[in-house]
This record gives structure tokens, C-alpha cells and sequence, in this order.
């Protein structure tokens, strides 16, 4: 979970972690840094308006790694926007939901971009 929100991280990693181990970062920089020391998460989460690194750049140089690019991405944000939605998969996002979300929503997206179905 990338977000610079506390609460919304600790918000989504209560419905998250009932199912998944859950990890999270301040922004995109905090996450790639993570990445880059070993984690290999099976899907992010990721906000897209964030401090030092924001969503779409973390998604663009996720995806410019071939040993990372395969990771799904859900873009989680305020921005709701047709051409944001547009930005965030074409930088790579696999999902895009917008905040407020609904529980279920989220959890669906992140299932289905696991191949787990809806």
C-alpha cells in the first residue's frame, strides 16, 4: 500500500489484511526503495498524488524494470477524472479506483488483478 495518507494506508491494510500480507509505503520513492532492498509485493496499491515521487512516475519506472513491470498496480486516488484514468493505466495501473471507495469495490479490483477472479 502506497499512499502518503496514514489513514487511508492503515484504512486499506485493515480490509487488506485479513487475506494478504500487507506492506506499506509513505510514496514512491519510499516503495521503490523498498523494491529495490528485496520485497517483491504481488500487487501494489498505490495513491497517485504523493510527496518526492508520485504514482504515475512510481508506476513508470516499476514498469521500465523487466523484473518488476509484471507486478500489477492498482491506482487508488481522489482523482476521478476520465484523462487521469486514462494516465494512471496507461502508465501501467491494471485497476483504477477512485476515493471515496467502497470496500468491496477495492477488494474486488485487487482480487480480479491477482487473478483470483472478481
Amino acid at each position: 500500500m502506497v499512499d502518503d495518507e496514514p489513514s487511508v494506508r492503515a484504512l486499506v491494510a485493515r480490509l487488506l489484511q485479513d487475506t494478504f500480507e500487507v506492506a506499506q509505503a509513505t510514496d514512491g520513492a519510499d516503495a521503490l526503495a523498498q523494491i529495490h532492498g528485496g520485497a517483491r509485493p504481488d500487487l501494489i496499491v498505490c495513491d497517485l498524488m504523493m510527496p518526492r515521487m508520485d504514482g504515475l512516475t512510481f508506476t513508470k519506472e516499476l514498469k521500465r524494470d523487466p523484473a518488476l513491470a509484471r507486478i500489477p498496480i492498482v491506482m487508488l486516488t481522489a482523482k476521478s477524472g476520465a484523462r487521469d484514468m486514462v494516465d494512471g493505466i496507461n502508465a501501467g495501473a491494471r485497476a483504477y479506483v477512485t476515493k471515496p471507495f467502497k470496500s468491496e469495490e477495492l477488494l474486488g479490483k485487487v482480487r480480479k488483478a491477482l487473478g483470483q477472479g472478481k
